[in-house]
């Protein structure tokens, strides 16, 4: 695994709550199934409130080096699910699918490609974090086919 990995927001953390660690280990189990990655790590050292899923670098045209998702549950509900994409010339392409209490967007939003800028887009999400996690990996899903057409 790369050595320039992503770190947890402590600001986002404390504004939302604990870590829900049940959940976490789901969204983690549930990742592992897909053929998508080739690697998720449940909470480790460098991003311990996350699940960071690498994506298999087959999926991808040769100009990218790195894709990943970045996932943190809260006790709340609350989420940010980050994904990025690391170029070969230090470029990259990133957004972020979130739910918490901000002063910059609706408490559901999405921060768009390609810098997750800041204000986001509001945004409405399912409640439950399967249908969370099918949506945000079926929009990968159509970003990843683009690059083939």
């Amino acid at each position: 695994m790369p050595d320039d990995r992503p770190g947890d927001d402590e600001d986002v953390a404390e504004t939302v709550g604990g870590i829900d660690t049940e959940i976490l280990e789901q969204i983690g189990q549930h990742l592992e199934r897909s053929q998508r990655f080739s690697e998720v790590v449940f909470q480790p050292d460098y991003a311990p409130s996350s699940v960071v899923a690498e994506y298999d670098r087959g999926y991808f045209p040769a100009a990218i080096d790195r894709a990943y998702l970045q996932i943190r549950w809260y006790e709340t509900d609350d989420f940010s699910v980050h994904y990025s994409e690391q170029y070969t010339d230090d470029d990259q392409w990133e957004c972020r699918w979130d739910r918490h209490p901000n002063s910059h967007n609706t408490r559901s939003h999405f921060h768009p490609p390609p810098d997750a800028t800041t204000p986001g887009d509001d945004a409405e999400y399912a409640s439950d974090w399967r249908d969370i996690l099918s949506s945000v990996l079926e929009d990968l899903d159509d970003r990843i086919e683009a690059f083939w057409e």
